[in-house]
């Protein structure tokens, strides 16, 4: 595999109404797809509620420790859409108009009661920062540094990631294979355990799972090396078979 450098995201998560469970997040999944296809790892991922301080905490320590961060909320018109000021004061910066933003929001709105108040806060960014195209709803995403602010409704998020597809530095894209067998993981732990020493360039996840009273598990194997992904492979499903299990290509 060589000494090829690994690039890893973080993504935050924001608003009130993912953690009241109000609201369903499906853009982890999304941007965890897409990030891997850019040969890039989501590395954490946080929740932060509607909080100036705590989301400027968040961005300061996660943009840290990764490559990129990417945020998902709160670049809404309304007042508790706080992610842009939040930022700011993340980095230490203005929040300012951005030109282009206010030009793209006059052009969109302009058969829709045109721009008012609400709609101006879409062309609120910190001051520095690029747009993100948003080909869906008008209100561009931003970029300033290694950040990436993102809408929270997933299908103008899928828009946006579209728009950056190619832009970012990235290493080999993770690949994955998936065995099954009804078998509990505790039974398996050393064959697990011993397989992924064996095969430095791989990780092996366990997933249990219990169905129609019979515990089983899936595991998937994930490396940057398709032929060490492949070996890795092999050897755990002889070592599952050896312990006494029928195994399952691509899961149960």
């Amino acid at each position: 595999m060589g000494n090829e450098k690994i690039y890893t995201a973080a993504l935050i998560v924001i608003g009130d109404e993912i953690l009241s469970g109000r609201t369903q997040d499906k853009n982890i999944a999304q941007v965890a797809s897409w990030l891997n296809i850019q040969g890039i790892r989501l590395a954490e991922v946080r929740v932060v509620a509607d909080d100036m301080d705590h989301i400027a905490e968040a961005v300061n320590i996660l943009r840290a420790r990764n490559d990129y961060l990417f945020t998902t909320g709160g670049i809404g018109p309304t007042h508790d859409d706080i992610t842009v000021d939040a930022i700011s004061q993340a980095l230490g910066v203005d929040v300012v108009i951005h030109p282009a933003a206010r030009a793209i929001l006059e052009k969109y709105y302009v058969d829709k009661g045109g721009i008012n108040e609400g709609r101006l806060r879409m062309a609120r960014v910190p001051e520095g920062a690029e747009l993100i195209e948003n080909r869906m709803s008008g209100a561009p995403g931003i970029k300033i540094e290694n950040l990436f602010l993102m809408a929270g409704v997933p299908h103008i998020t899928a828009g946006m990631l579209d728009a950056l597809t190619g832009t970012l530095e990235g290493g080999a894209p993770l690949l994955s294979a998936t065995l099954g067998a009804w078998a509990p993981e505790s039974e398996i732990a050393k064959e697990l355990r011993e397989t992924e020493k064996a095969y430095e360039g791989c990780v092996i996840g366990s997933y249990p799972f219990f169905r129609k009273g019979t515990v089983g598990a899936n595991f998937v194997v994930r490396s940057t090396d398709v032929d060490e992904l492949e070996n890795c492979r092999v050897a755990l499903k002889a070592a599952l078979e050896k312990a006494g299990y029928d195994v399952t290509e691509g899961g149960i």
